[in-house]
């Protein structure tokens, strides 16, 4: 530890130094879209006769020191038309820089946006970007855009299944994922158990998938970080869109609230099928809904404020016997502010919900739990010189953990109040991450994340004989649920665990040649909480827990090697990447385990560890009438559970086993072609190696009862999943004096009307009285139609 600080003050030391070697002025401002004042992420600022450059931050802003000098400037964004101006630096200069499309008479459906190109110089890897207009054109279920499906497509990213919501990145667990939506957590990202993500595709500017490589800036998961930010609304004027589909609609309007000084953002989702279904004579019901919201305001040229929210809910009922209602809730008030020309500075108030109420009529009580945190962020950024650039800030999570709490719904329930045991804890970082070119050939990027977590005090806690709320029988070879030996309670200020990582963060890039590049990284992260699941795929029931006493952190070590090049004058892109990752505690089920309702989930649960490595290549087009990718991931995800003492078995015989996200093949494609001014075609195809699950193997008979025997955890698979989708996008001719805008959208999801598999269960007929297994799919062939506008 001591080694790596010493290291990095030396180096920081010199770029200090070599800031001051020679006279130098720094050039900085902010980047936005023209018609808007949308601020604009990652705009390129070259300097050719420098041959150097930077671009923009998550808020338009940017910012470079160089040699007194008169120099062409170069501003250059897809999508837009490229700014070129002469400036003479003699002074330190503040210029704002405003882009046009660079095809004003097309809609943002057809105008070809590849912010995604490839940076072969950059030393971060491991990471996908994606816009909104690139997210709309992939076809998916019943019409509706979706982020989470979108990002299924690349490589290393699979789904748990058909149906199921979340996804899973280089064979982690879904809650191994950072989602943030304007920084705030997401905890749960689908609507309707999966069919929908929460992300209204209107609402969203920008997106980033960090696979590996993650930088410091981030922490608390050990998978991957999508981190998801949303447009701050029109300063200029007012503006609306939405669209009208079969099963949902949405509608986003935006405006200032001071002329290029505040703006307004709000946008609405809302599913509506379920109104039909009493025309059918059918009294169950299914529906979402979702808002997302953003203020705007400048104060000054030094200073600006948001206040961004999201709010959605899920209802799913039965008869009057049974309702289902979950939902995220997010707030975040923004400070920027600009300390010097060089000097960045972002602090943010966030507080997340994750709310989920069951109510069970027919034994008439409800049932509630969830998860609320309240975050505050304080990051900087120092543009030092052209080739270094540091951030460094703090961050402290406040959480609180309702497991659940039963309410009797009617006096004569004959269900008696009973809650679980809330749970507290508190979570601290500061962080360093620094990028520095060493020469014209050779990037890295490096930092230190310093994390701690504090599981604060709660009514009552378990107390075990040596510790161990999971005891092994000897006699019967199994693992049960061990007796307390008495309980402790606590005050709330009270530190019942605690625990300190320190975690390394290294990624280098060196430029072969002008085209191609090969990178490396290596990341340490730390998870302290942990989704209770022993699903294939998380279901809103699924319950939170921080680590303590008796449940460890997760503690991961990644490595990953690429090859990066850009052909065809940059037309196309290749990037191949291996990658090895480890982790250890990670949290593992005895059999049998009741998760739900359990005021002692540390009697179910023991620390295992779990590795996944695997290749990933991705083949892009980024230009002409035709554009798209083709992805493939060939690897492996395996857990393993040893026993704590000679005499223990550990789980699976303390065998490796595949986890429920190993995918040996994943293929996929994505394509759109630009048939006309009017038409454009798109399509994407799957194919999966099937999910790990477990069969049975045989059985005996028991009193009369066909008892089965399984196999080895995982050690069976459903069939292989795959899928061809097809959409065409019909964009009428805009009337000459008219804002209005409109597009069709035709589509058809699962075209060949392939039954996928989402689960095998295995039963007895009632008729022939033979054994069977039973094929559980959810979509066949779904055609899709929905009208969007603009104006």
């Amino acid at each position: 530890m001591k080694n790596i600080v010493l290291c990095f003050l030396i180096v920081f030391s010199f770029s200090l130094v070599s800031v001051h070697s020679q006279e130098k002025f720094t050039l900085n401002g902010t980047i936005l879209e023209e018609k808007s004042n949308e601020t604009l992420i990652g705009v390129s600022i070259l300097f050719p006769e420098l041959q150097t450059g930077t671009t923009t931050n998550e808020y338009g802003f940017y910012s470079i020191t160089l040699p007194k000098g008169s120099y062409k400037i170069v501003i250059s964004y897809i999508g837009f038309a490229t700014k070129t101006k002469t400036i003479v630096l003699d002074k330190n200069i503040t210029i704002n820089f405003s882009l046009t499309d660079a095809i004003e008479n097309l809609d943002e459906i057809v105008i070809t946006e590849n912010v995604e190109k490839l940076n072969i110089k950059a030393p971060q890897m491991s990471v996908n970007r994606l816009t909104a207009s690139t997210i709309k054109q992939i076809p998916v279920v019943l019409g509706e855009a979706d982020i989470i499906k979108a990002i299924t497509l690349l490589p290393g990213v699979t789904s748990a299944g058909e149906g199921a919501s979340g996804f899973n990145v280089r064979g982690g667990s879904v809650d191994q994922n950072l989602i943030l939506l304007d920084e705030a957590t997401i905890y749960n990202s689908s609507h309707l158990f999966g069919f929908f993500s929460v992300f209204n595709p209107d609402a969203i500017k920008d997106l980033k998938l960090y696979k590996g490589g993650i930088p410091a800036r981030y922490g608390g998961r050990v998978s991957s970080v999508l981190d998801i930010y949303q447009k701050e609304g029109n300063s200029k004027e007012f503006h609306a869109n939405g669209g009208i589909g079969l099963v949902s609609s949405r509608l986003l309007v935006e405006g200032p609230l001071k002329k290029d000084k505040g703006s307004f953002l709000f946008g609405g989702r809302s599913s509506y099928a379920h109104l039909f279904l009493p025309l059918f004579d059918i009294d169950n019901s299914a529906y979402f809904y979702d808002l997302n919201t953003k203020l705007s305001y400048r104060l000054n040229d030094n200073n600006n404020i948001y206040l961004s929210g999201y709010f959605g809910r899920d209802v799913f009922r039965i008869n009057d016997s049974f309702e289902n209602i979950y939902g995220n809730s997010v707030l975040n008030f923004r400070w920027n502010h600009l300390y010097s020309d060089k000097l960045f500075s972002n602090l943010s108030l966030i507080y997340s919900d994750y709310y989920y109420d069951l109510k069970l009529g027919f034994v008439e009580f409800d049932w509630v739990s969830g998860i609320q945190n309240f975050n505050m962020k304080y990051d900087f950024k120092h543009y030092i010189n052209n080739t270094f650039k540091l951030q460094f800030g703090l961050n402290s999570i406040y959480y609180k953990f309702n497991p659940g709490e039963i309410k009797p719904t009617t006096p004569t329930s004959g269900i008696n109040p009973f809650k679980l045991i809330d749970k507290f804890a508190f979570e601290n970082a500061v962080y360093l991450d620094a990028e520095q070119d060493i020469s014209d050939k050779l990037s890295v990027a490096y930092g230190l994340r310093f994390s701690s977590f504090l599981r604060l005090g709660q009514d009552e806690l378990n107390i075990y004989e040596n510790n161990r709320p999971v005891i092994f029988n000897d006699d019967f070879k199994i693992y049960e649920q061990a007796e307390p030996i008495g309980t402790q309670s606590f005050k709330r200020s009270d530190v019942i665990a605690k625990f300190f990582n320190v975690e390394p963060r290294l990624s280098i890039a060196y430029q072969l040649n002008s085209k191609s590049s090969i990178k490396a990284s290596y990341n340490r992260m730390s998870q302290y909480l942990h989704l209770l699941s022993n699903t294939s795929s998380p279901t809103p029931l699924d319950v939170w827990t921080p680590s303590g006493k008796y449940v460890k952190p997760q503690l991961l070590d990644q490595y990953a090697l690429g090859y990066f090049k850009n052909f065809v004058d940059n037309s196309y892109s290749l990037e191949i990447e291996t990658f090895y990752k480890k982790v250890k505690n990670r949290i593992d089920y005895i059999d049998g385990a009741n998760l739900i309702a359990n005021n002692a989930i540390e009697q179910v649960i023991l620390n295992g560890k779990a590795r996944a490595y695997g290749l990933e290549l991705l083949l892009k087009k980024n230009e002409g009438k035709f554009n798209g990718w083709l992805a493939y991931t060939l690897s492996r995800s395996e857990q393993q559970t040893k026993g704590r003492t000679p005499n223990e078995l550990g789980i699976n015989n303390g065998n490796w086993y595949k986890t429920p996200y190993d995918k040996t093949h994943d293929v996929s494609f994505t394509g759109s072609y630009q048939l006309n001014n009017n038409w454009k075609i798109n399509t994407n195809f799957l194919f999966q190696t099937g999910q790990p699950s477990t069969f049975p193997n045989s059985q005996y008979v028991y009193n009369g009862i066909n008892i089965p025997n399984f196999s080895d955890r995982n050690s069976n698979r459903l069939p292989s999943y795959n899928r061809l989708d097809i959409s065409a996008t019909y964009a009428p001719e805009q009337k000459k004096y008219s804002n209005w805008q409109s597009y069709w959208v035709f589509g058809i999801y699962n075209v060949y009307n392939r039954r996928n598999a989402a689960s095998i269960t295995f039963g007895k007929n009632d008729v022939s009285g033979n054994n069977e297994a039973t094929r559980l799919s959810i979509f066949g062939m779904v055609p899709s139609i929905s009208y969007n506008f603009k104006f």
